[in-house]
């Protein structure tokens, strides 16, 4: 366990996701300093960290055991904050560097989409030379990690130069429910059994939502539609057909440059619902093994076989289907770089048109992390490895890198990475990861998006979580954003 004591907790978001970076098998606390008496500390809580935010600069004191280190950086707090914070976290890295005596890849970046920094740089014209030094100086970065996001961003630009996107706006759709829930999963998603009865009620709610915003944006040309989940085709073919038929009903589709269906889980995909899904123009879909191991899938409970994979992947391409993605998971419980190595030969075989690469990030509502004590003896390792072995395996296989992303709690600290064949990038995805384009969010769960071009800035508007608060609260859902667009809608 690790005290970290703060002179000023304000700093606690931009602190605490560092030190658990470089400990991420610890307990750590934050305190405030004025609050923190040190009592009642368990003898194996012998790790104290104290910052204290000067005027004149930093100062770092670490503690363990007997053995007591101070170490104080002077800066002024005159640039913008944060210029400030970046300093801070500089010499935090430093300091915690020194004493584990590691590094990480993406130096103080953390739960920050990098390669959204680098786009805005070339936007504005600067060098990869230029992006390089400052990606080094500013944030720590490793020469492999700037090579990349330089890579994706400069793929991002390319891509989002034949479309309007200042013009557009792109809409998400959720689907809460899914057959089962994955260990892993911090999700907004239900049972599809245990809430069959609430299966109805939610998608009349969500319809009303879908009618309430046709036409929302005048003058706005649609670039995007996305059903995600949870897992969509938990709903039946029926129910797929009346809700995709409403969604091209209400809204106008005749600039829509991508419609994405995340078809997810291989026991919930069925002929008649992919022939749905061609019949309203689907034109990507997702079929997510995570691996291709079968002890893996039943430890993190997603009830089906390796088979039923390929058997899905199969069937959409017997129904036409032509850009279809795949996602995997790096670092499961249990799993090792042979592991990696011969599901990537399975996904070889099948030959999807792109493949998405997640790190495990273990949230702490996932019941992985709360029941990690029982699964200690499966923790990620080599997961560094594993995703060199996916770098490899798309390099050999002529996927190109367009989109990545991090989240907090990844494992070894490292990204997501989207990898497509030419062509068949998921345009979806790198409009919300580089927050260039508004997400108007539908469901329970949604989190709207809306993009200020002219004042660089984005606001939020969320959508309750929770199914049942959907259902009873979908008027109120409704005039949330009504509200914001009545207010807003010149601005966008």
């Amino acid at each position: 366990m690790i005290d970290v004591i703060l002179s000023d907790k304000a700093y606690e978001n931009d602190v605490y996701p560092l030190i658990k970076a470089f400990y991420s098998e610890e307990m750590i606390k934050v305190h405030a300093a004025d609050e923190y008496t040190g009592e009642n500390r368990e003898e194996a809580s012998l790790h104290r960290i104290r910052i204290d935010f000067l005027s004149e600069g930093i100062r770092i004191t670490s503690e363990q055991g007997t053995c007591s280190d101070t170490d104080f950086c002077g800066f002024k707090e005159t640039s913008t904050r944060s210029a400030y914070k970046n300093a801070m976290k500089r010499f935090l890295y430093q300091k915690l560097s020194a004493i584990t005596g590691h590094t990480l890849p993406w130096g103080i970046l953390t739960g920050i989409r990098p390669t959204k920094l680098v786009y805005e740089q070339l936007e504005k014209g600067e060098t990869e030379e230029r992006i390089y030094h400052w990606m080094r100086s500013e944030y720590l970065c490793s020469d492999e990690k700037i090579a990349v996001s330089i890579d994706i961003a400069g793929r991002e630009l390319e891509l989002l130069k034949e479309i309007d996107y200042r013009q557009g706006y792109s809409i998400y759709i959720g689907i809460p429910f899914c057959p089962s829930t994955c260990l892993y999963c911090s999700f907004t998603s239900y049972s599809a059994a245990k809430y069959a009865d609430y299966i109805g009620k939610y998608l009349t709610a969500l319809k009303k939502e879908i009618r309430s915003f046709s036409g929302c944006f005048p003058g706005k040309k649609l670039t995007s539609v996305y059903l995600g989940g949870g897992t969509p085709t938990t709903l039946s073919a029926e129910q797929l057909d009346d809700l995709l038929g409403l969604v091209k009903n209400q809204f106008d589709f005749s600039n829509v440059k991508e419609f994405c269906v995340e078809a997810g889980r291989p026991d919930s995909i069925t002929r008649d619902k992919l022939e749905v899904l061609m019949k309203w123009g689907v034109d990507r879909i997702s079929i997510n093994p995570q691996s291709m191991q079968q002890r893996t899938l039943d430890l993190i409970g997603r009830n089906h076989t390796i088979e039923q994979v390929k058997e899905a992947f199969s069937l959409a391409r017997e129904v036409g289907h032509k850009n279809i993605n795949m996602d995997i998971i790096l670092g499961l419980p249990g799993e090792n770089p042979d592991d990696v190595a011969d599901t990537l030969e399975q996904i070889q075989c099948l030959n999807p048109e792109s493949l998405t690469v997640h790190t495990l990030a273990v949230k702490r509502a996932a019941r992985l992390n709360l029941m990690k004590e029982q699964y200690s003896d499966q923790k990620a390792s080599q997961v560094g490895t594993m995703l060199e072995q996916t770098i490899q395996f798309a390099k050999n296989n002529e996927y190109l890198p367009y989109y990545l992303y991090r989240q907090k709690n990844m494992a070894d600290n490292l990204e997501n990475i989207g990898y497509s064949r030419f062509g068949k990038e998921g345009l979806y995805n790198i409009l919300i990861m580089e927050e260039k384009q508004t997400i108007l969010a539908l469901g329970a769960g949604g989190m709207s998006k809306f993009v200020f071009h002219k004042e660089n800035r984005l606001e939020r508007v969320d959508n309750v979580k929770s199914v049942t608060d959907y259902i009873d609260r979908i008027d109120e859902m409704i005039a949330r954003k009504k509200n914001f667009l009545e207010v807003n809608i010149e601005e966008l």
